[in-house]
């Protein structure tokens, strides 16, 4: 049974791989002619476009316009690469030619019975032709197209032969094994294309020589086409429909094939690649060594199995040892990850507490930079409320003596004061408040601007001049516009606190761009810093008296910085008394 199964399954794989190498030959030959035709097919009907041919129908009887026909064509044929170009009137005579020279001459020959003009004709289009030619006696491909004139009429054919020789020498044999035959068969089962020059101009189809039709004798004149002694065997098992197996007489003795026929492109032609079925005994016999080989390892299996199952037996008591082991280590593993799980709880616990101290901590010292503020913010306030109470009075003066224009002046007036102590008031409402959500895409510009409204809030005589030196495009940067802005107000009232009783006190803000980053330069012309320009920056440092800080404000705006992937850098300056810091922040190019 085992070497039965084995000779089955050797002869249908057998089969199959012939099958395979032959569908990839036949495809890579259908794909061979494919091009061959695609590239020559457009050629006529350009030509025919030429309108010295037209003319050279018109005018048959002028010599000279027939001979720059000829001149033409021959030249048109030397691009191309065809053996013959010429042109034919309705009637299918020759009236120029490609070869208008040789002796063997295309022009005054009458084609009219060839298919290729009676197609063309016919059809008003392109067509396409095999045969040997009844001059030379050359296989050619035969490319054709009518000619119009002006009214539509057609007035003759233009055809160009193209020698299959050409095409035959790009081919090879289908496969690099012996045995392997190719043929292409026209549609009436002739072949014009073979690898065995004995297979060359024979009949395929099974008729006798006497059945075969005028029509085919016209196309290979001159030659005998012996039919071909083949049998038909059937499809093997597993193949597919277009693959028969076939017994081929020839001079040298009878051979099995297995033959797949493709139909060509375009053409009425089909392709028939023919493998030597000899290589599939030897198919079979590897399968029969291959099926005892694999009986006796199943055999071997069976047995190293069997004394495996006396080993596992006489191991499962271990085994129960071991699964009691493992199960109490297991226990003691789940106690350990239930005890790291608390752990790491606690911990994530202990880091959200953290963070939210850490925002606590910052807004307390926004608040802290209101509270130093208070005094500016009551003396901008005062001085609109002052001025408000003068203008009621005095609208109250006008209104007893009827002069309303006055009053509405006044009233104007109040308005505008009233508008700017709102600004006022909303500016620190905002810089108040917490910030909410991820970083996003903001202007360094924005954040400036409203640090310097509440900066000028505590402004008073003797306050230093601040030089905002406002780039004219959008500043963009990764950050938080209220965390940014609480760096800002923070790095100008140390400023202003720096420059307090300095003579000529000045106070610059410049950004720059620098690097794939945005830079945002405070300077001013006090003090400076104390040596060690790093202490700055630890909590609950400071040079001044407790009433104007507790030294928290530079070292939560360089937390802020680096949340926001940037720095917060402070120095003395290099070209003068004072100090600079330098806020870098991460550049977008758009707002996202």
């Amino acid at each position: 049974m085992t070497l039965g199964l084995s000779w089955l399954l050797g002869d249908w794989f057998g089969y199959r791989q012939v099958e395979q190498e032959s569908l990839e030959q036949s495809f890579r030959y259908r794909q061979l002619v494919a091009n061959e035709l695609n590239r020559y097919l457009p050629i006529p009907e350009l030509m025919a476009q030429h309108p010295l041919m037209v003319r050279a129908l018109r005018h048959p009887d002028q010599p000279e316009v027939i001979l720059e026909a000829n001149q033409k064509m021959q030249r048109m044929a030397g691009i191309v690469g065809s053996s013959d170009v010429y042109l034919m009137d309705d009637s299918g005579l020759t009236v120029a030619a490609s070869n208008f020279g040789r002796r063997d001459s295309f022009v005054g020959r009458r084609f009219a019975y060839r298919p290729y003009f009676s197609d063309a004709i016919k059809s008003g289009d392109s067509a396409i032709y095999f045969a040997l030619g009844s001059t030379s006696g050359v296989r050619g491909l035969y490319f054709s197209h009518p000619l119009r004139g002006d009214d539509g009429v057609i007035l003759g054919v233009l055809a160009m032969k193209v020698q299959v020789d050409d095409l035959e020498s790009q081919w090879h044999r289908p496969l690099n094994r012996d045995g392997a035959e190719m043929v292409v068969l026209d549609s009436a089962g002739i072949s014009f294309l073979a690898s065995q020059q004995d297979w060359l101009y024979r009949d395929f189809s099974g008729r006798r020589e006497e059945q075969q039709a005028l029509e085919i004798r016209q196309r290979y004149p001159g030659r005998q086409l012996r039919a071909m002694k083949i049998h038909d065997l059937g499809r093997p098992w597993g193949v597919s429909e277009k693959s028969r197996k076939l017994s081929v007489e020839t001079s040298e003795g009878t051979r099995e094939y297995l033959s797949v026929t493709t139909p060509l492109p375009r053409l009425d032609w089909s392709l028939r690649v023919m493998v030597s079925t000899a290589r599939v005994l030897w198919t079979r016999i590897a399968f029969v060594i291959g099926g005892v080989a694999v009986y006796l390892a199943i055999l071997l299996a069976w047995l190293y199995v069997r004394e495996r199952y006396r080993r596992e037996a006489e191991l499962a008591q271990r085994g129960e040892q071991l699964e009691q082991r493992v199960a109490e280590r297991t226990a003691d593993l789940e106690r350990s990850n239930r005890q790291l799980r608390e752990e790491v709880f606690e911990r994530e616990r202990a880091q959200q507490e953290l963070r939210e101290t850490q925002q606590e901590l910052i807004q307390a010292a926004k608040l802290a930079v209101l509270g130093q503020m208070s005094a500016g913010l009551n003396h901008e306030m005062n001085q609109p409320l002052t001025a408000i109470q003068t203008y009621a009075r005095n609208s109250r003066r006008f209104l007893q003596k009827g002069t309303t224009d006055m009053v509405d002046a006044n009233l104007a007036e109040i308005i505008t004061l009233c508008d700017k102590m709102a600004e006022l008031t909303r500016q620190f409402k905002v810089f108040a408040r917490k910030s909410e959500g991820p970083p996003t895409s903001v202007d360094v510009r924005l954040a400036v601007d409203a640090a310097l409204k509440i900066v000028s809030a505590q402004r008073g005589e003797g306050t230093p001049r601040i030089r905002w030196h406002r780039p004219g495009s959008p500043v963009i940067c990764h950050g938080d516009l209220i965390r940014i802005e609480q760096v800002m107000v923070n790095l100008l009232a140390n400023a202003v606190q720096a420059v307090d009783g300095v003579d000529g006190p000045v106070i610059s803000v410049d950004i720059e761009e620098d690097d794939g980053n945005w830079r945002c330069v405070v300077r001013d012309n006090g003090t400076g810093l104390p040596a060690n320009s790093e202490q700055v920056f630890e909590p609950f440092f400071t040079t001044k008296s407790v009433k104007q800080g507790l030294g928290l404000g530079l070292s939560i705006s360089r937390q802020i910085v680096d949340a926001l992937g940037g720095t917060l850098t402070g120095f003395n300056r290099q070209d003068g008394p004072g100090a600079e810091f330098v806020v870098t922040l991460p550049k977008r190019e758009v707002m996202e």
